[in-house]
């Protein structure tokens, strides 16, 4: 176990530790209530909970993928950026209004004002699947690192023992302060990968013995990829609706556009964090400011990338080192971010870019934990026990048990997610976006119906919500065999559900 690592990196991680123990003391202020818990009574600072947002839709996806996707492609995925900058505005213009007028703790809530506390049931049921699906994805992202770092290899059972240590530590920095400490949790955590992933980029260039004229014409003119498409491509105006096609334009105004309206608006994992504000507009402003932040931290991951094709796929700039590297560690097929930082980082800097790891790693846990956890209290467990009339400690006691049960339906989730990721052979960071389309699909032809028509029914909506799975389902390549990229499989499911979910002329309960 961490045979790789100097003196120097085990006292480094010695001192994170110490770390994490004094900010979890100095942050984690027990809640007093469950409205405390989930919503931190709607004090937090607008950059703070920006932050926090930028932290929760990276984490360790991007940390891992990010490089990745430098290295295979291009930077065609920073401009997805456009699509999630289109969404954040459709959000703040009819969402984060409506969340603050109604006075509600989750968006689900919406459904119930208009539909019946059936169908809020029923949503936040298919939100819990969905994103156990999509963070258990992005945990066991994270849990291939540790496993490395701490045992050396990806077998399975280290994987497992890696998903292990993350649950763990992960519940116990968040469950006393509740979605408080997840946000201050975020801000710290961020800061530390960020910073870990400007060390790689100053060590690589360093590395490199070329000027940045030559390091840029290497890219612009890459003769190690099939296509002979520029590196430094941004925009992909190709029509393309394989998998393969998931970063052009049009995927982008479209696919993206939805995803981010889901992930934003109505995923509690990220809306949560919006609600936690004063203020609607202070809301709406952390959101856009989120975007202005991501674009610079999803670049610099980008750029690891870039820089690490140069350093291993260009023998022509490199006076030393090896090219066309199969990358594998201990005999496993792992992403080249995590072969070059196991086998070539100096110490020190080695070991601060695998604390790096773990705190994207723990960011990762922490955005599901008071987020799902939130829902099954008080869309699903507070209207069952209302004429109990429990006491805010009793709740406040359920909501911890909550985020406990959460973390061990994630650990499970990762652990199957292990299974499947080997199975389909995808990219990572493609694999951590396409498993959020089987709850987004459902959830945006609902609340696309009940915001902007007066269409539908409480039968309607349910059966919305499962047609918004059961497609893209069928749409997956080991159902049928088909190509379909994952951004126009959250079209086609959206368009399914918004049909079915408006099929009713009049809505009855109006």
């Amino acid at each position: 176990m961490l045979a790789q690592y100097s003196s120097l990196d085990i006292l480094i991680f010695a001192l994170y530790g110490l770390l994490l123990l004094a900010s979890g003391w100095w942050i984690n202020r027990a809640a007093v209530s469950s409205q405390d818990f989930f919503l931190a009574q709607k004090k937090m600072p607008m950059w703070l909970v920006a932050i926090s947002i930028l932290a929760t839709s990276q984490s360790a996806a991007t940390f891992l993928g990010g490089p990745d996707q430098g290295f295979r492609g291009n930077l065609t995925y920073l401009a997805t950026n456009i699509g999630a900058f289109i969404a954040a505005i459709i959000v703040a213009r009819w969402l984060i209004p409506l969340f603050y007028e109604r006075q509600v703790s989750t968006v689900y809530q919406l459904l119930q004002l208009r539909f019946g506390e059936a169908l809020k049931q029923r949503a936040g049921m298919v939100y819990l699947f969905g994103r156990l699906f999509a963070s258990g994805a992005r945990l066991y992202i994270a849990a291939i690192a540790v496993a490395m770092i701490l045992f050396g290899d990806i077998a399975s059972s280290s994987v497992m023992s890696a998903i292990t240590v993350i649950v763990v530590i992960g519940i116990a920095y968040s469950i006393v302060g509740g979605i408080r400490s997840v946000i201050y949790s975020d801000a710290i955590q961020c800061a530390v990968y960020i910073s870990a992933a400007i060390a790689v980029v100053i060590v690589l260039i360093n590395s490199i013995p070329a000027d940045l004229t030559s390091i840029y014409n290497a890219l612009n003119e890459p003769i190690s990829t099939s296509s002979g498409v520029s590196k430094l491509t941004l925009f992909d105006w190709r029509w393309d609706f394989s998998a393969a096609g998931v970063f052009t334009m049009a995927s982008i105004f479209t696919g993206f556009v939805l995803l981010n309206i889901a992930a934003f608006g109505l995923d509690q994992d990220l809306t949560q964090r919006a609600l936690t504000c004063e203020s609607a507009t202070q809301s709406a402003r952390a959101m856009l400011l989120s975007i202005v932040l991501l674009i610079p931290v999803m670049l610099l991951f980008l750029v690891i990338g870039l820089l690490l094709y140069v350093y291993y796929q260009r023998p022509d700039l490199m006076h030393s080192g090896s090219s066309g590297v199969t990358p594998e560690f201990a005999g496993q097929t792992v992403t080249v971010f995590m072969h070059y930082v196991l086998t070539t980082l100096p110490a020190g800097i080695k070991a601060w870019v695998t604390i790096g790891i773990v705190a994207a790693a723990l960011s990762t846990l922490n955005s599901g934990l008071n987020a799902m956890a939130s829902v099954i209290i008080d869309d699903l467990l507070k209207p069952r026990l209302r004429q109990h009339k429990l006491s805010n400690a009793r709740w406040l006691l359920l909501s911890r048990l909550a985020m406990i049960g959460v973390g061990i339906g994630l650990g499970l989730m990762a652990a199957l997610c292990f299974y499947l990721q080997q199975y389909s052979d995808m990219p990572l960071l493609s694999f951590a976006l396409s498993v959020m389309v089987f709850s987004y699909s459902g959830l945006l032809g609902v609340f696309f119906v009940t915001l902007f028509t007066h269409r539908g029914n409480a039968t309607s909506m349910s059966l919305a919500l499962i047609i918004g799975f059961i497609v893209p389902v069928l749409m997956q390549p080991y159902v049928f065999g088909l190509n379909i990229g994952f951004t126009w499989q959250l079209c086609l499911g959206t368009l399914a559900s918004c049909l079915v979910a408006a099929w009713p002329k009049n809505n009855p309960t109006q």
